[in-house]
């Protein structure tokens, strides 16, 4: 299965998105067809997925400081950043524990969820028996803080979201893509 089919059916487009794709797609003109077909929440949803998760992580950061926000999100928005720079995993486990602690309700939760679910262990810390993300949250928590970044402006939501999708798609194919 090709990586493009495999990252549509993972992050569930809508059937008319996925019959715009083709096995033989690469990921950038995967992304711009369904953007072309109006298809935008699908194609950031696969955009989001193709990208290797260090590169969405740091998309989402990115996007995040053009941002006016909150001291709480950019919190959040900073535990995401020290794991791209470093991503280990004590830095993995505290951006985990601010999105876990912040309830997923802020987009500095899902900024910080973006780096925590990119891998380790989604059990507590104390857990012997590690529970590890599936392969498609990063791109889910990048796609939750991209919408709700955009939507801080309401009026501009469309003009935001294709905005900070546009920095993304020079990423496609700048490193090696997402295979699980």
């Amino acid at each position: 299965m090709s990586i493009v089919i495999q990252a549509a059916e993972q992050m569930e487009l809508g059937a008319p998105a996925r019959g715009r794709l083709e096995p033989g797609m690469s990921p950038r003109e995967a992304v711009q067809v369904l953007l072309e077909g109006g298809d935008t929440q699908d194609a950031l949803k696969l955009l989001a997925r193709l990208l290797p998760k260090r590169y969405a992580v740091a998309w989402a950061c990115q996007c995040a400081r053009d941002a006016a926000l909150p001291l709480e999100d950019r919190a959040g928005a900073a535990l995401a950043e020290q794991w791209v720079r470093e991503p280990e995993e004590p830095h993995r486990r505290a951006a985990f524990e601010f999105a876990n602690a912040g309830g997923y309700k802020s987009i500095g939760a899902w900024l910080a969820a973006c780096a925590g679910w990119a891998s380790g262990s989604l059990a507590p810390a104390t857990q012997e028996t590690p529970v590890p993300p599936a392969e498609h949250l990063t791109a889910c928590a990048v796609v939750a803080a991209i919408n709700l970044m955009a939507g801080l402006e309401p009026e501009r939501f469309e003009q935001r979201r294709a905005g900070f999708m546009a920095r993304a798609m020079s990423l496609l194919g700048a490193g090696e893509m997402q295979t699980s």
